[in-house]
């Protein structure tokens, strides 16, 4: 039996089957504008956390790297590692592809902390050239922000150090356990993005992770999402409310 009530001048008579679809979809495409208005918020929050971290500094010291917040400044001390370095291939900047170097900061009686020490260009000879990223050992006291390593939204375009006697190696989105198992060494589950007034590094125009897509794309799908499901429910009245003639 179809839905039959009556509005005013006017009876909505649909069957029942088109009320649950016009109702599913409605409750979806909400859904959906609901989900992309939060992570607008999470984007938001990225950009403010950027903001706070270059506000002020504290000792990275005895402190778990993942117990502050991202992004956050800090000063540590520690002996780079120049002879086990890594490169994170498919790093892309103004169109070009490249690497960013990690280099290990080995600390007395801490787990090594991984420095991101900027981006540089494919040489001529492309991957079978690998660029020199040398630099002198040393003890060094250097600043930069605390961040995630960066990750693929593929899989596939993942690669792990590999487990030859070659370095520097070459990587693609590696984690943090794959790349403290190449150096042997247990390694702080983040990154430290070098400041750019530090020396020994390369072009470092850190963003916050939300730059690439800002909050306000999320907002703009947000308004697309619930504005089809309001026309969801007008072409469910348009199509099933009659005119009651007298």
């Amino acid at each position: 039996m179809p839905l039959s009530l009556r509005l005013g001048s006017r009876r909505l008579h649909a069957a029942w089957y088109w009320l649950l679809l016009a109702v599913a979809g409605a409750a979806l495409f909400y859904w959906l504008g609901l989900w992309q208005w939060h992570r607008a918020e999470q984007k938001r929050e990225l950009q403010q956390a950027f903001s706070r971290g270059s506000d002020a500094v504290q000792w990275l010291g005895q402190s778990d790297s993942a117990a502050l917040p991202r992004y956050a400044r800090v000063r540590v001390s520690g002996r780079y590692d120049p002879q086990h370095q890594f490169l994170l291939d498919n790093i892309i900047r103004d169109g070009r592809a490249g690497y960013q170097v990690l280099t290990p900061l080995r600390r007395p009686d801490q787990p090594t902390l991984l420095v991101n020490r900027g981006w540089l260009p494919l040489t001529d000879g492309g991957r079978s050239v690998l660029p020199d990223v040398s630099l002198q050992a040393g003890d060094v006291t250097i600043e930069g922000l605390l961040d995630k390593l960066p990750v693929s939204g593929l899989r596939e375009g993942r690669a792990a150090p590999s487990t030859d006697a070659t370095w520097p190696k070459l990587t693609s989105f590696p984690t943090a356990d794959e790349l403290g198992t190449a150096l042997g060494l247990p390694v702080e589950p983040r990154q430290l993005l070098l400041a750019a007034s530090a020396p020994d590094g390369y072009r470092r125009d850190w963003q916050p992770a939300s730059a690439g897509f800002g909050p306000e794309r999320h907002i703009a799908y947000a308004v697309q999402w619930w504005s089809l499901g309001a026309l969801v429910v007008v072409l469910f009245f348009a199509l099933n409310l009659q005119r009651i003639h007298p």
